[in-house]
């Protein structure tokens, strides 16, 4: 059975920082893409980081330069650090097996100005 962690959201100052990660048991992250979503309210979900088994990163256009995914093969778990964070990044961030219904509960990440 896959399952999905995700921690490290909270409450951060507009231009802060912050790293989530996605702790993952019953599937190797390495052999696998991973990806990271979130969704605001009132909004539709949107990727916003991809990790493929090769190690490539694609990126949602309004974080590219702020965000990097990465993962840690012997923790076996995926990370997404974010840097000078806006307002409008605030949302429930979800980790994800990337293309499979196996999805994380979620960490709120909230921005204030």
């Amino acid at each position: 059975q896959v399952q999905l962690v995700e921690s490290g959201g909270g409450l951060v100052q507009a231009g802060g920082s912050l790293r989530l990660s996605c702790a993952a048991s019953g599937t190797i992250i390495s052999v696998n893409a991973m990806g990271w979503y979130r969704q605001a309210p009132g909004k539709q979900r949107e990727l916003v980081a991809v990790i493929s088994s090769g190690g490539s990163t694609n990126y949602l256009d309004s974080v590219k330069g702020r965000f990097t995914i990465s993962r840690d093969k012997a923790k076996n778990t995926v990370t997404l650090q974010m840097n000078s964070l806006k307002v409008e990044d605030t949302a429930v961030y979800y980790c994800n097996l990337f293309g499979s219904s196996y999805w994380g509960k979620g960490t709120q990440v909230t921005v204030s100005s």
